[in-house]
């Protein structure tokens, strides 16, 4: 993974580093950065590339790449599929030596729509002086950008920052309906810049992908975007999503007597048709969860082969289905002398009331920031027991009923008000930007301090505390379980007034709008720590089974909560072994951490949150 920056000057302007960017995008490539500047003759005009390497598989690979003709690549992704790479390989040399042997526009198109993984990328193509840019298919990687009309300068940067509210407009996300194409000798002639789109296609519907509407309200100011007029695209990488409504479809048929949830999957699990369908969803899963868990040379992790101290993999847990079934299959595929970390976030609710003379007496070893203390039942309880912490730690039981061997580092990250204010100014508000709601606010700082991995482990019975902050440098998220399987609250909704009908065309608007609502923001902030997001539930293999299968296969709504929403996957959980953490109704992050209730109870989750102001 990598922070990539693009300077494009039509006009001879001196460039000057914006210190909070270059800072932001040094943390996401602690390991190298390296700056190249490109200037044409004929035409005029200079492309600045700046670049900073979070190494993660192969030889360390500087970026910027310049190849044999000038040809220039910044490359911020992953190939787990697609193009061929050795263990030995980098992924971006790779990607270089591909687009270095392209000679026109498809072969360069082709190249992209073969790789599977997350990708956003700056191209320089010398020969008849082309940038290019881009993201992927889903938008698993960010990618701004922003152009100054009175400058005459474009930037395009994987983070950006705030500066005033005035210049809140100024930068929006690329959207990942295509890559993109500058003519350089055009745009010097006209002192503005036109972007040639070469949209997705294949993608099923007309839903997923509204390239003109999208484009239209995303372009920059005083630029211009043009789909590509050679009928020139991208390929999907996954099929299209199954669109199929039943003439009659019939309750699912439920024993009378079964009086648990645990019961009910069960019972449905009996059916040699769903079995098979749990089948191809763990093979699915299982294999994109290795995909990204053992990408990860030796000398990678922590410089030294692995060991029993140090995790090479983290997963962003909650206890709820989603994150226990990524932490059953990254037990499959880790080393099993290398410990998993499971990271879960809580928001301090409120000060309790603390004797003066407990003030006094600390406990030794314990982890005094929780402020603990004993109820009437004899029970610890802590102002961090919050949702999430507490189905946590029931999660972590049974992944240690189902293998006592493997060291799980239950981390609890606790953050208080104090803490969250003073982050949030400090980092979170530019990484979050350009997005603005309450709810980027409550999600991109929950996962910021969860990715951050600071907190506390338990070392022993009796419930000892020590300092622990994660070493993973791959972070496993849930995200796309729900968009794919009716997860939200607002898809039994949709069901309810709509039927099958409207859940199906819910489902469809949820992939194509992921990008924008989630994945830049969630990647600039986990990239923020030198770590990389990666996204097992959005692996293109995983993506196109799903889309395959009818709805009522993935999701049964006239079931209650806690069975019929993401029903194949609670499925898959009980097929895996996993007991109550199968049935656990849905709890969105920012209730589940209480960062929620930390602030203004009565917002609204698509508010403008003035916290993210830095004015």
């Amino acid at each position: 993974m990598c922070g990539i920056f693009c300077l494009l000057s039509l006009s001879p302007t001196h460039f000057e580093w914006d210190k909070t960017i270059y800072e932001h995008l040094k943390r996401r490539g602690p390991n190298l950065s390296q700056d190249l500047t490109v200037t044409g003759k004929n035409p005029c005009y200079h492309c600045f590339f700046s670049a900073h390497v979070l190494h993660m598989r192969g030889l360390l690979t500087p970026q910027p790449v310049r190849d044999s003709t000038g040809n220039v690549l910044l490359w911020n992704g992953e190939i787990f599929g697609g193009l061929p790479v050795m263990p030995e390989e980098n992924d971006t040399a790779v990607v270089s030596q591909r687009l270095s042997s392209c000679n026109s526009p498809a072969e360069i198109l082709s190249v992209l729509s073969s790789i599977r993984g997350p990708w956003g990328f700056v191209y320089y193509q010398k020969a008849g002086h082309f940038l290019w840019f881009g993201r992927d298919f889903f938008g698993r990687r960010s990618l701004l950008w922003k152009f100054d009309a009175d400058a005459e300068l474009l930037t395009l940067t994987s983070v950006a920052a705030q500066t005033s509210e005035a210049d809140q407009s100024a930068w929006q996300e690329v959207p990942a309906i295509g890559v993109y194409r500058i003519d350089l000798k055009a745009a010097k002639e006209a002192g503005s810049v036109t972007f040639e789109v070469y949209p997705w296609t294949n993608a099923g519907n007309d839903v997923l992908f509204t390239c003109s509407e999208t484009i239209r309200d995303s372009v920059p100011n005083s630029c211009t975007a043009v789909m590509s007029q050679s009928g020139l695209t991208l390929t999907s990488p996954v099929c299209p999503l199954n669109m199929s409504i039943p003439q009659s479809l019939n309750e699912t048929d439920i024993h009378p007597n079964l009086n648990s949830s645990v019961s009910v999957l069960e019972q449905l699990l009996t059916s040699r048709e769903r079995n098979d369908e749990v089948n191809c969803l763990i093979d699915a899963l299982s294999e994109a969860v290795k995909r990204r868990v053992q990408s990860l040379p030796f000398e990678v992790l922590n410089d030294s082969p692995p060991d029993s101290e140090h995790a090479s993999v983290a997963i962003l847990f909650s206890g709820g289905v989603d994150s226990m079934i990524l932490a059953v299959l990254a037990d499959h595929h880790v080393p099993a002398i290398q410990p998993i970390d499971l990271l879960n976030v809580a928001f301090r609710l409120q000060e309790p009331k603390k004797q003066k003379e407990s003030a006094k007496k600390p406990k030794k070893h314990r982890n005094t920031c929780t402020d603990s203390k004993t109820d009437g039942a004899g029970q610890t309880s802590s102002p961090f027991d919050v949702p999430d912490r507490v189905t946590g730690k029931a999660g972590v039981k049974e992944l240690q009923d189902l293998n006592p061997e493997r060291t799980w580092n239950f981390v609890e990250i606790n953050v208080t008000q104090e803490e969250l204010q003073k982050m949030r100014h400090e980092r979170i508000c530019h990484l979050v930007h350009p997005l603005d709601t309450v709810l980027d606010d409550s999600i991109g700082c929950a996962v910021w301090f969860a990715a951050r991995g600071a907190g506390f482990i338990t070392v022993t019975t009796d419930g000892d505390q020590r300092p622990f902050t994660s070493s993973a440098k791959v972070i496993l998220t849930g995200i796309g379980a729900d968009e794919q399987l009716a997860g939200y609250s607002r898809h039994r909704a949709r069901f309810k007034t709509s039927g099958q009908g409207g859940l199906i065309q819910e489902l469809a608007m949820e992939l194509g709008r992921i990008s924008s609502r989630n994945l830049g923001r969630d990647d600039r902030v986990i990239g923020d720590h030198g770590k990389e997001a990666r996204f097992p539930y959005l692996d293109e293999d995983v993506v196109s089974y799903l889309n395959s299968l009818p709805v009522w296969k993935k999701a049964d709504l006239s079931l209650p909560r806690g069975v019929g929403e993401k029903l194949l996957l609670r499925l898959t959980a009980k097929r895996l072994g996993l007991g109550q953490s199968a049935v656990l109704p849905k709890r969105a992050m920012q209730f589940g951490s209480r960062i929620a209730k930390m602030e203004d109870s009565h917002e609204k989750a698509s508010d403008k949150c003035t916290r993210l102001l830095t004015g």
